[in-house]
């Protein structure tokens, strides 16, 4: 049968069950898993870490390694069982018809050849084509990934790409040989959000333009609501509801996928009024799977003597095209009740002012000849430039830009790992931005705390988790015997919700969520007056993301810290600040309370990245905006504005004034700043970026 005659699914996955051996046991990480790929049709499999959907992608790929073996059910790909293929099937399969975009785009290329060979080898090899035409294609689909200067970008090494253009290449690779089949695993984890806002658009685009059928495997709801037409949920191995993107979204019949909305901060869910609601206890281990359905433990309709009693099968939903959901009750469920709200709180009120920066400037130097291509001589980097705000008692402050912003670098220099090259930072009225960290005393030390990105970098492997905790205690000169170290970090684990019993385990015992509570833990271990956050839930799951959000601010109501919470996801921001500042390239171009900065005017940037954040929400209508180019290097920043490279307003601005002056800071309303050129009119010609749709 010839490729041209087969018009029916381009993937069915039916009744997929794989295992990983270990010299134990055998461990079942994906149990009776189905799902059909339409032609053109795009999929989304979404789910928590560990829930089997990368698995099941590497099923497909047949690429499983030494351990993993498809123990059951079976993978067609136009009608013929993968499994049954020989090596020799597989490989002209694999790359030319069936293509896997993974999520770290490096991984993906060869560091020492140059892109446009790298292109060209996918046709040659697969389709046996001359160089000729593999050149003219390699350069064909560059300018369709929307790459500026295609022929200079087929002329360089990967390393001499940012991020965002090594994905468009990978993709661009992917899509040499116009497969049926784009498998993308988390493909826009590692970019920034206006450029994964691109990638995304351009993933849709190319998918038309091909007619390619796509498997989108991703945590991130929105990101699946603005790129496919069905969805998958994992949990714990097993596919629990699928169905139209519509269906899923608006009628969910599964407890987990409706536990799963309500721990996300949608449009509308406040931090006081409407706090999110976690998912109690945790994702079951592979081998420790309970009876029954494997979520009954965590579930709010779990019936005893039913739930755990017997298997339960995917189950077809009355009413709606191809949605199945694996669930016993998913018909008595009452699935319009309102929410049980969460523990509502009163509005903490900001205190004094215990931050306060004037004009912090941080440059660095590079000397030039360690550039390629530039003689000698010295550059300047500014990180941070006229970075001017105060963050009050009890109040969270939320840092929101891109990768380059400066934002960390403003952190380490509040830290004291880094001293100030000019400019103030005072800290209950103490000037501290000349001192660096070894030059501090206790308290100030103390007093100024950070909780990181990557809970599993943070911990020392080989010191159990009470021991880290007493460690922060001695520094910090807190207590004046072990025996009240000893008791006071018990009293921090239930801070922050740990059983007293982790105290004497290892890290590597702990899940992630668990790591990132033990930071928290030691950062308020020395009664921190100023805590900063630095994307501090942005590498673990979303479920866990809500507890441990909660809990900080559960933690920073108690002790009446400032929270400074860095992170460049705008939902999670608007949910918990009080105020934001957004930063571009060194520069605070907008600062004001959430209300002000989330309404318009708008900074021009602000605005796009409004655009860029992917919303979990199909009643919720957003402008389109999508930036040209990639954010411009801090070692070579543009002339006067330095948004104007990317600028849709600059036209708007007479006398090319953008190019030549960085513009002045304006005040528009009482504590809502932003640096910009546009006229008042201008500004208040600005509409919402995001409406949501009325009932």
């Amino acid at each position: 049968m010839s490729d041209e005659t087969y018009d029916g699914p381009i993937l069915e996955i039916d009744n997929l069950s794989i295992s990983f051996f270990t010299r134990l046991r055998e461990i079942p990480a994906v149990m009776d898993f189905s799902c059909v790929v339409k032609p053109g049709e795009a999929m989304g499999l979404v789910g928590e870490s560990g829930c089997g959907k990368s698995t099941v992608a590497l099923g497909v790929m047949q690429d499983l390694g030494v351990n993993g073996r498809i123990v059951g059910g079976s993978i067609k790909f136009k009608g013929r069982d993968l499994n049954q293929m020989s090596d020799e099937e597989l490989r002209d399969i694999r790359g030319s018809q069936i293509a896997m975009i993974y999520q770290e785009p490096m991984a993906s290329l060869n560091p020492a050849m140059k892109i446009g060979r790298q292109l060209m080898e996918v046709p040659m090899i697969h389709e046996g084509v001359s160089a000729e035409e593999a050149a003219a294609r390699a350069l064909e689909v560059v300018t369709d990934v929307r790459l500026p200067d295609p022929e200079r970008m087929l002329n360089s090494y990967p390393h001499q790409l940012s991020g965002g253009q090594q994905q468009r290449i990978v993709i661009a690779m992917a899509l040499m040989s116009k497969p049926s089949l784009l498998i993308l695993d988390e493909p826009t984890t590692a970019l920034d959000v206006t450029v994964e806002a691109a990638v995304v658009e351009l993933v849709k685009d190319l998918g038309k333009k091909y007619g390619t059928s796509m498997l989108f495997i991703s945590h991130n709801l929105g990101l699946v609501l603005e790129t496919c037409d069905r969805i998958t949920v994992m949990y714990s191995g097993e596919a629990v509801e699928t169905g139209s993107i519509e269906d899923v979204f608006d009628k969910m019949r599964h407890p987990y996928t409706q536990a799963l909305f309500r721990s996300i901060p949608l449009p509308g869910a406040d931090k006081n009024a409407r706090p999110l609601v976690a998912i109690p206890g945790n994702f079951p281990l592979p081998h420790e799977r309970p009876n029954g359905c494997n979520f009954g433990p965590r579930c709010d309709y779990f019936e005893e003597g039913r739930c755990e009693a017997t298997d339960i099968r995917m189950a077809p939903i009355e009413g709606d095209e191809r949605h199945d959901s694996r669930c016993l009750k998913f018909q008595e469920i009452d699935w319009n009740a309102p929410i049980q709200a969460g523990n509502q709180t009163e509005k903490a009120e900001p205190g004094d002012v215990v931050l306060k920066m004037d004009d912090l400037k941080k440059y660095y130097e590079v000397s030039a000849n360690s550039l390629f291509g530039s003689s000698g001589g010295k550059k300047v980097v500014k990180a941070n430039e006229t970075l001017s705000f105060e963050a009050r008692e009890s109040e969270t402050l939320a840092i929101v830009g891109e990768s380059g912003c400066g934002k960390s670098t403003f952190a380490k220099v509040l830290m004291g790992l880094e001293t100030a090259t000019d400019g103030e930072i005072l800290l209950d009225n103490q000037s501290i931005q000349d001192t660096p960290i070894e030059e501090r005393d206790t308290k100030t030390v103390s007093s100024v705390q950070m909780v990181f990105q990557n809970p599993f970098d943070t911990l020392n492997p080989s010191m159990s988790v009470g021991r880290q905790i007493v460690r922060a205690l001695e520094i910090f000169k807190i207590g004046d015997s072990d025996a009240d170290r000893q008791k006071r970090m018990l009293e921090l684990l239930d801070l922050v919700k740990l059983p007293r019993a982790f105290a004497e385990r290892m890290p590597r015992q702990l899940s992630g969520g668990q790591k990132q509570r033990v930071g928290i833990a030691r950062a308020f271990a020395g009664g921190a007056r100023i805590v900063v956050a630095d994307e501090p839930v942005s590498a673990l799951d979303v479920s866990v993301q809500a507890a441990v959000t909660d809990l900080l601010m559960e933690i920073q109501r108690n002790e009446k810290t400032t929270l400074l919470f860095i992170s460049h996801d705008l939902s999670i921001v608007r949910y918990l600040s009080d105020r934001v500042m957004v930063m571009y390239l060194g520069h605070v171009v907008e600062l004001g309370d959430t209300e002000q900065v989330f309404s318009p005017p708008y900074h021009p940037y602000t605005e796009a990245l409004l655009s860029a954040v992917p919303i979990a929400d199909t009643s919720v209508e957003k402008k389109h905006i999508v930036l040209e180019g990639d954010i411009p290097s801090a070692m070579d920043p543009p002339s006067g504005c330095p948004f104007q490279t990317r600028c849709r307003w600059k036209s708007e601005v007479p006398g090319g004034l953008c190019d030549k002056e960085i513009p002045p800071v304006q005040q528009l309303a009482s504590g809502h700043q932003i640096k910009c050129h546009l006229s008042a009119d201008s500004l208040n010609k600005m509409e919402p970026v995001i409406k949501i749709a009325a009932e």
